[in-house]
Parts: C-alpha cells; sequence; structure tokens
C-alpha cells in the first residue's frame, strides 16, 4: 500500500467498525442489543404518514384513509392516492412513502393476475399477502437494500375464508386483524377502536365507526372529502363481491350523517 494508503487506513477501520456506521446504517447487521435499525426507522417514518385504519364487519369491510393536505396552493388529485384497487377481490390502504407502495402495488397486482391465469380462479388473500410480505423481508436480509418504507392494510374476500382484514409492515411481518389501524396518531387509533369494535357490527356501523375514529385522531380539525378517503368491500344480494371507491360527495353524506362535515361545506349542500 502507498504512504497515501496507510495514512487513510484508519479512518476506514473506524467506518467500518463505527457503531453509527456499522449497525445503525447497514440493513442487514443486528446491532448488540438485536436491533435492525434501517427496519425501525423505516417504521418510524411511516408513524409520520397519514392515518389509514380498516374495520372487519359481518357483510364487509370498510377501508379508511387520512390524505395531507400539504399546501393550500398544490391542485388537487381526483383519483385516490392512499386508497388501491389490487384485483377484483381485494383492495389496500397505504400508510408511508407513495414511491414504494406503487413499486410493491404493481407487483402484487401481477401476482394476482399471473394466478389468475395460471389458475382460472382468484388468488386466496393471504396467499397474495404472503407474497408481498416475503418480497418486503428479503429487501430487509441482503446487503446494498432498504427495507420499503410503507405499510399496508388489505381487505379482501376468498371462497375459504370469506371476508379478511390484514396489515403488514417493512419488517415483512403480517397478520390478521378484526380492525386495525396504522400511521400517525396509530395508538389513539386502535385504542378506540378496541373500545368500539363489535363483533356483529354490519357495513354501514363500520363505516360510522371508522369516520368517528379520524375525525378523533386526524390532526386537522376538520373532516371533509378532501382530507380523507373511503373504499368498501362487501357483497350484492346475488352473492356477487364487489369493491367500492367512494366519491366525493358519498363521503360528505357520510360526514353530513354524523355529524362531522366541515361547516362551509355542509351548508352549501
Amino acid at each position: 500500500m502507498s504512504a497515501l494508503d496507510w495514512a487513510a487506513l484508519p479512518s476506514l477501520i473506524y467506518f467500518a467498525t463505527s457503531p453509527s456506521t456499522g449497525t445503525r446504517d447497514a440493513t442487514t447487521i443486528f446491532s448488540p442489543e438485536g436491533r435492525l435499525y434501517q427496519v425501525e426507522y423505516a417504521l418510524e417514518a411511516i408513524s409520520h404518514a397519514g392515518t389509514a385504519l380498516g374495520i372487519l364487519a359481518q357483510d364487509g369491510i370498510v377501508l379508511a384513509a387520512e390524505r395531507k393536505v400539504t399546501s393550500k396552493l398544490l391542485e388537487q388529485d381526483t383519483s385516490a392516492e392512499k386508497l388501491y384497487i389490487l384485483n377484483d377481490n381485494m383492495i389496500c390502504a397505504v400508510a408511508g412513502m407513495t414511491a414504494d407502495a406503487n413499486i410493491l402495488i404493481n407487483y402484487a397486482r401481477q401476482a394476482a393476475q399471473r394466478y389468475l391465469l395460471t389458475y382460472d380462479v382468484d388468488i386466496p388473500c393471504e396467499q397474495l399477502v404472503r407474497r408481498l410480505c416475503d418480497l418486503k423481508q428479503g429487501y430487509t436480509q441482503h446487503g446494498g437494500l432498504r427495507p420499503f418504507g410503507v405499510s399496508f392494510i388489505y381487505a379482501g374476500w376468498d371462497a375459504q375464508r370469506q371476508f379478511q382484514l390484514y396489515q403488514s409492515n417493512p419488517s415483512g411481518n403480517y397478520g390478521g386483524w378484526k380492525a386495525t389501524s396504522v400511521g400517525a396518531n396509530n395508538a389513539s387509533a386502535q385504542s378506540l377502536l378496541k373500545q368500539d369494535y363489535k363483533e356483529d357490527c354490519d357495513l354501514k356501523e363500520a363505516c360510522g365507526m371508522a369516520v368517528k375514529v379520524l375525525s378523533k385522531t386526524m390532526d386537522s380539525t376538520t373532516l371533509s372529502s378532501e382530507k380523507i378517503e373511503f373504499a368498501t368491500v362487501g357483497k350484492t344480494k346475488e352473492g356477487k363481491i364487489y369493491h367500492h371507491l367512494w366519491s366525493g360527495e358519498e363521503i360528505m353524506a357520510l360526514l353530513r350523517e354524523h355529524g362531522l362535515a366541515k361547516e362551509e361545506e355542509a351548508d352549501s349542500g
């Protein structure tokens, strides 16, 4: 080695062995306390995202999400940015980095279509969730990668288990829930859901519960169709499964029904 190389060696050794760089910046290295800091940092990023929640009812599932308006000057997009359709029987809500979510949503849609093309039947809900979580977990196990900074709430139906609600986080872990939430004020939302949830609630009651929880946990003091998104999965009288992303008018009608509409919008209606 040259004199310059030898002079730089102590700095290189320090960089490689320093606790701040060796364990906190590396995705695949456990800290002395047994922690993966990059995964924890991804979870922390999600805790600053808009709240998203899901509630499982007897006859369907409701997903609701907070759409954060960062500036009054920003032109509002009419399309959903927190709720997405995965296939004919599944939808999801996201909290975290939208760019990361788009990659995973495209992967899930392709996996669902490949399964449908191969077996001529829609993929079971948990199997699609597991495939997505396997991908997310892989990004915590290989060097040069970082975890996806997004959590999902999945709502779907299949013939084996009927209506199902799942949640997953950047570590690749997932679980089934009766009611759950992710994002900002998650602890408060979980506490409210735990208090108000009823095993025998129907889809209409679940929608009312969702909007009330959002009204108590969102940073905004008033609710409007520009600040929240709603979607439902249900079954028609003919037994056909449907998913529905709510329009602004439908959301405002729900807010008025529960006395939560923004005053000026309620007056104009």
